[in-house]
């Protein structure tokens, strides 16, 4: 996980001296592989940086190791380097000049995005980890489009998450109103029961990027509203049960999708105290180390790389950042471990 991800980083100096991000999809060997499934996308997007900044400060406050703040730094820089002047996020870069990608769709500029909610979510988690001046101003900037944008429900699952960890020690209490607009949104999309993606979803809900759960089990105890968690726990039951339980037995199958089904019931769990969920978060989490159709470790620990996915029982041997991330946030203690034993050449990032 954490060496894949160091094969797939890359500096990007024209932004800053230790602007690091890290290269979207890799084949079987280790070949980066440039984002075309949309047109052409790019090198590396903030989609990815922002989660793997997330996973560096939560990596840092576990360890404090020095070469993970760097990660961190780099990181940052980054992501507030594609954020425009009136608050909006660019996702891609098209080569590792750092050059931004304004036209595709999976890149422009766009308040309800999932590059917005990920950078601010990030940014948000990254304050009080990185003692860095330009944090507060640049969530300031993008909460403005949060609050004055529509957008579906996997996206403002992700502004609820954001705006809870900008309401962490007492700061920003007046997000408080704006946070239970958006969770009666989410509570309003549901179709048997189950939270959906979006109004315009067919049934079953997708799995990836589905937070839905997750946001309202976290909102239930930061605003002291039972009513959310009954609803994500009767929807996390319908939707995740029989899923988690057959070792994610669908095709085709993502690490992204096991991970989100993971951090669900790590919420629900916290949130409500039944332990059932624990063992269920258990269960999702062994995906990686072969409890799936395939019976077989998707996490190659010798070789330090996340496969993507299964596809018809059968491991789907590219290797990009989304997976290794994702894995690597599910699987946080055992990584924290394996980045006390790194060598520094293995830890890459920037300045190493």
């Amino acid at each position: 996980m954490l060496r894949q991800i160091a094969r797939l980083g890359r500096a990007v100096p024209s932004i800053s001296p230790s602007a690091w991000a890290v290269a979207v999809y890799a084949s079987a060997n280790d070949d980066t592989i440039t984002a075309r499934e949309a047109g052409f996308e790019g090198v590396a997007c903030v989609d990815d940086a922002a989660r793997a900044l997330e996973l560096y400060c939560d990596l840092y406050r576990a360890t404090g190791l020095e070469w993970v703040m760097r990660w961190c730094v780099g990181l940052s820089d980054f992501v507030l380097a594609m954020q425009e002047d009136d608050g909006r996020w660019i996702n891609f870069i098209r080569d590792w000049e750092g050059t931004p990608n304004r036209e595709g769709r999976t890149s422009i500029a766009s308040g309800s995005s999932f590059w917005q909610a990920r950078a601010m979510l990030a940014l948000a988690r990254a304050v009080g980890v990185i003692d860095d001046s330009r944090l507060a101003p640049a969530l300031e900037r993008g909460l403005v489009h949060l609050v004055g944008e529509p957008a579906p429900p996997d996206v403002r699952s992700l502004h609820v998450l954001a705006a809870l960890a900008m309401m962490r020690d007492g700061e920003h209490a007046e997000l408080r109103p704006t946070v239970a607009e958006w969770c009666d949104e989410l509570l309003a999309c549901s179709s048997e029961s189950v939270l959906m993606n979006s109004h315009m979803e067919e049934w079953p809900p997708h799995l990836w990027a589905h937070f839905e759960e997750s946001a309202l089990a976290d909102a239930s105890v930061a605003l002291g509203r039972p009513d959310l968690l009954d609803v994500a726990r009767h929807s996390a039951d319908v939707l995740y049960t029989d899923v988690i339980t057959s070792g994610f037995n669908r095709s085709p199958i993502s690490a992204f999708d096991v991970a989100t089904s993971y951090d669900a019931m790590t919420r629900l769990a916290s949130a409500s105290g039944d332990a059932r969920y624990h063992e269920l978060a258990t269960q999702a989490r062994e995906w990686f180390t072969g409890r799936n159709p395939a019976r077989q470790a998707v996490y190659d620990a010798e070789k330090g790389r996340v496969a993507d996915g299964i596809d018809d029982g059968r491991l789907n041997l590219n290797s990009g950042a989304e997976s290794n991330i994702v894995a690597a946030q599910t699987m946080l203690a055992d990584v924290g471990a394996l980045a006390r034993r790194l060598e520094p050449g293995q830890a890459g990032g920037p300045n190493r």
